[in-house]
């Protein structure tokens, strides 16, 4: 009698396939979801950390008045600060009696530069911002050069530089020499000499004064000065005692002329 096997569908087989489907699919769904909700949280976390930052940060950062305080970069140079702090208007005491200075006596804005004639960025100032600003203002503008020259290891010429331009001023040409000096970045004894030849000045006076150090305790004096209240590069500048850093752009000088003259800053 010949018997014939009957084979039972696959049901079991088939559930057990489902099963794994549908387990495979649900730990899917879960890895998705749980890794969308960690991506929500990141984000949420950064949003988060921006709006601490901005409220600790982030206010009163925008303006025209800078704390003195900057400090050096390894070159030596200030690099362009921003300008900041529009609320805390800080005026220091800046005395210009016996400096170098150029425009009225009475001028309602006084700007004392502090400065090194080695200085790349107090160079670009001089060819990029200061005719502009003196001609922008015309008989209302003070301008007060005080020396800051850098250490000899940053600027080896910086302080013959200036002893250059006081020896200049002792033959009443400060402003001129003051010219020659930021024309062109070549410096030294044989530069400073040329440059008296081609002002008119008497030579042999004007080479004897470079290395008679009678201007050394003036320029020291300049730097300590400078060293206690703060100021650590050049070039900066006080508008009415009002701090500037950096080689700023016409911009930044104005903007507070124009309020000091509008009588809009504190006293």
């Amino acid at each position: 009698m010949n018997t014939k096997t009957k084979k039972s569908p696959p049901v079991i087989e088939v559930e057990e396939n489902e099963e794994e489907a549908l387990e495979q699919a649900a730990e899917e769904t879960v890895t998705f979801k749980l890794s969308h909700f960690y991506s929500v949280l990141v984000v949420l976390a950064f949003a988060v950390g921006i709006l601490v930052g901005y409220i600790a940060w982030g206010r009163g950062t925008t303006g025209t008045v800078a704390a003195p305080a900057v400090a050096q970069q390894p070159s030596g140079q200030v690099a362009e600060a921003p300008v900041t702090q529009e609320a805390q208007f800080t005026r220091y005491d800046i005395p210009i009696e016996g400096y170098p200075s150029l425009g009225p006596d009475d001028a309602k804005i006084v700007i004392v530069e502090f400065s090194d004639f080695q200085c790349p960025y107090c160079r670009r100032f001089h060819e990029d911002t200061y005719r502009a600003l003196l001609d922008a203002y015309p008989g209302q503008i003070r301008f007060v050069y005080r020396n800051l020259p850098l250490p000899p290891t940053m600027h080896p010429d910086a302080m013959s530089a200036a002893v250059a331009s006081l020896c200049a001023n002792d033959q009443n040409a400060y402003w001129d020499y003051h010219e020659k000096l930021f024309s062109n970045d070549a410096l030294g004894e044989q530069v400073y000499i040329q440059y008296a030849a081609e002002l008119g000045l008497n030579v042999e006076d004007f080479t004897a004064c470079l290395s008679s150090g009678k201007h050394d305790e003036f320029i020291q004096k300049d730097v300590d000065f400078s060293s206690n209240l703060g100021v650590q590069s050049t070039p900066t500048f006080f508008v009415n005692g009002l701090a500037i850093v950096g080689a700023q752009p016409l911009s930044s000088f104005t903007q507070i002329i124009d309020k000091e003259l509008a009588g809009e800053i504190p006293q």
